[in-house]
C-alpha cells in the first residue's frame, strides 16, 4: 500500500538501536539535557514521521542512566509512514545513535512488556584481584532474591528479581560480568558489578552477600560507575530485517578509540612518577 494511502492509519514499528552513552544524560527524555528519546523525537520530528508525542507513542525496552551504553536498544513508535521511516530515521539520528534493524509490529506492541529478556555487560575499569572468588560469588545472584540491598527500588515497586544467568569472563587484560534477566531495578546491575569487586578483594564475604540477597542490609550497595555497562542484548520474537550501518557511526567509534589511546599516554606522561 502506497504511503499517500496510509496517512490516516496509524503503522507500529520497531527499530533495534545502539548508542554511545559519554554524551546522554540517560535515554529517557529531559526536556534540558540531551538524552537519547529527545535526539530520536527530533529525528522523527524532521523527518514528519509524526509531529505529536502521545500520538507517535515512542516507547523503549528499557532506561538507561547517564553514561550507559546500548549496544542492542529496542525502540517502537507508530506512524501513517512506515516505509519513510525505515529508510529515513537512520540518517536523521546524529552519529552516536545508530540503527540495526527494522521491522512492523502490531499496534499493542510494547518494548518493554513483550521482550522476553535483557542482557547487561558490565566492563571492570580494573582486573579482579581474586577472580575465581568473583566467579563463585556471581553464582548467588542466579534465581530470584530481594534486590532492596542491589538497587534504588522506586515506590510501589518488587523488589525481587530473577537473574537467568550470570557469568564472569576474565581476560589477559580485561574482565567483565554479563547478566540476563526478564527485567531490573534502576541500578541493579552496576550494585551487582560492584559488590563481585568488593568480594574480590576481601570487603564482602560470600555469607554477608547471601543476607543482602534476602533484603537484609545496613547499609545498600552503591553502584558501579556507569561508563562500564552496555545494554548488549534484547530476546524477542519479532522478524527483524536489518539495516546497513552508516558509515559515519565506525568513524566515531574509531576517533574515539584513537582520543582515548592518546589520553592514555598523556595520563602516562603526565604522571609524577613517570620516567
Amino acid at each position: 500500500m502506497a504511503e499517500t494511502e496510509r496517512q490516516n492509519n496509524q503503522v507500529r514499528v520497531a527499530f533495534r538501536i545502539g548508542y554511545l552513552g559519554t554524551s546522554f544524560f540517560g535515554s529517557q527524555f529531559q526536556p534540558n539535557n540531551r538524552t537519547v528519546e529527545g535526539e530520536i523525537r527530533q529525528a522523527c520530528f524532521r523527518a514528519s514521521l509524526f509531529t505529536d508525542t502521545r500520538e507517535g507513542r515512542l516507547a523503549f525496552s528499557g532506561r538507561t542512566d547517564r553514561g550507559v551504553h546500548a549496544r542492542c536498544q529496542v525502540i517502537a513508535f507508530s506512524t501513517p509512514y512506515p516505509d519513510r521511516a525505515r529508510r529515513a530515521l537512520p540518517g536523521q539520528l546524529p552519529p552516536d545513535i545508530w540503527v540495526d534493524a527494522f521491522c512492523e509490529v502490531p499496534d499493542s506492541y510494547s518494548p518493554r512488556r513483550d521482550v522476553i529478556s535483557r542482557t547487561y555487560r558490565f566492563f571492570f575499569h580494573e582486573m579482579p584481584e581474586n577472580p575465581a572468588l568473583m566467579i563463585q560469588a556471581a553464582e548467588l545472584f542466579l534465581g530470584k532474591h530481594d534486590y532492596s540491598c542491589f538497587a534504588r527500588v522506586e515506590p510501589g515497586k518488587d523488589p525481587m528479581r530473577s537473574i537467568t544467568t550470570i557469568n564472569v569472563h576474565v581476560e589477559e587484560d580485561c574482565c567483565w560480568i554479563e547478566v540476563t534477566a526478564p527485567s531490573y531495578l534502576w541500578h541493579m546491575v552496576r550494585c551487582m558489578a560492584a559488590a563481585l569487586t568488593r568480594v574480590s578483594s576481601g570487603l564482602l564475604s560470600l555469607e554477608e552477600l547471601e543476607v543482602m540477597l534476602t533484603g537484609r542490609c545496613s547499609n545498600k550497595m552503591k553502584p558501579a560507575p556507569p561508563d562500564g555497562l552496555i545494554l548488549w542484548e534484547i530476546t524477542d520474537l519479532l522478524p527483524w530485517k536489518l539495516v546497513p550501518p552508516l558509515k559515519r557511526t565506525f568513524k566515531l567509534h574509531a576517533d574515539a578509540a584513537a582520543d582515548h589511546q592518546l589520553m592514555a599516554k598523556v595520563h602516562r606522561i603526565l604522571s609524577p612518577g613517570y620516567e
